[in-house]
């Protein structure tokens, strides 16, 4: 049965739409990252200035600023707060006063919001309470982003904390993305006006076994593919701590997975676009230049591999490899 009191107009919906699509197809020229160094005035605005400089050697791969008007994310949640009777597992919190803060963020030119929900992999962990409870407040969230005009960025993250292998985080994905999805479809959310930024299926960061970039990509794609509808316009990856290198060639192999890829496959890095960046910086003004260089290195990498374009050459500097984990990571 139609459903008798629509959530979104007709102009609503496809206001959404081309927000999203416009949002997916240039994902490959945007740099995107969502964390900073320590965060004092003299370091934010050191930052802000070398990310703004242009480069005419990678216009194709870096966005141009528009002059008219600038897209914006916006984080919306108010971070996680305890689930009672569970193994100290949470839900995130920030939907009293929501919709009047997105009216207000879409009057200041917002496009996007953004929320994330933490789940992780441990005993009795997530269990059934975490993974609705957090679909739920994803859906909400997103339902209210929408009804005042902002594409929601559907976050929900299975971090890489624990000894689980490849297979288990492949199953507790599968389990998270299917609530998510039920609980957006309960919520009347248009999917072709979301976007959705996961983690990628990874063995645990303390597990011995080893997995290729090959072995991730299936892993992921499978569960992309059981769960996520091709309505969604673009899913954006983040790097959960993954190392710089090991964060582009999963999403190269990725992207060159033979099994049904109806979305665009991108990225959202944080850690894996700036561990160069930050080593070559040091704090000096001096070493500008090659903090830019670095930076726009590995955006240019990244940029390859959201198209399967990627060549690792092994030219990557040791920054490069390490890996960027932080237990219980929070931002």
């Amino acid at each position: 049965m139609a459903h008798r009191f629509p959530a979104l107009t007709q102009e609503q919906k496809k206001e959404l739409s081309e927000i999203a699509h416009k949002k997916k197809k240039k994902k490959k020229k945007k740099k995107n990252a969502d964390e900073s160094v320590e965060n004092t005035e003299e370091n934010q605005k050191k930052k802000k200035k070398k990310k703004k400089k242009k480069d005419s050697s990678i216009n194709q791969s870096i966005e141009k600023k528009k002059k008219k008007k600038k897209k914006k994310n916006q984080k919306d949640n108010q971070g996680g707060a305890p689930l009672a009777g569970t193994n100290k597992e949470t839900t995130i919190q920030g939907l009293d006063g929501l919709s009047e803060r997105c009216a207000q963020y879409k009057k200041d030119g917002v496009d996007f919001g953004k929320w994330r929900a933490v789940l992780r992999i441990a005993d009795q962990c997530p269990s059934s309470l975490a993974i609705q409870e957090n679909a739920n407040a994803l859906a909400r969230y997103a339902s209210i982003c929408q009804q005042n005009g902002l594409v929601p960025i559907v976050e929900p993250e299975v971090i890489p904390d624990g000894d689980h292998d490849l297979e288990h985080c492949q199953y507790v994905t599968e389990k998270v993305l299917a609530a998510v999805y039920k609980a957006l479809n309960d919520h009347h959310v248009y999917l072709e006006g979301t976007l959705l930024k996961p983690n990628m299926v990874t063995a645990g960061h303390a597990c011995t076994k080893k997995y290729t970039p090959e072995q991730v990509a299936m892993a992921t794609v499978t569960a992309l593919h059981r769960t996520v509808p091709a309505a969604v316009p673009g899913i954006c990856f983040l790097s959960g701590g993954m190392s710089e290198e090991d964060a582009t060639l999963n999403l190269n192999a990725i992207n060159l997975c033979p099994l049904p890829k109806p979305w665009k496959l991108s990225f959202s890095y944080g850690r894996a676009l700036q561990a160069s960046a930050l080593a070559a910086w040091g704090g000096k003004a001096a070493n500008k230049e090659a903090t830019q260089e670095a930076f726009m290195k590995r955006a240019v990498a990244n940029c390859q591999a959201a198209k399967g374009q990627y060549i690792h050459t092994g030219s990557s500097g040791a920054a490069s490899t390490q890996s960027l984990f932080t237990a219980c990571y929070t931002y």
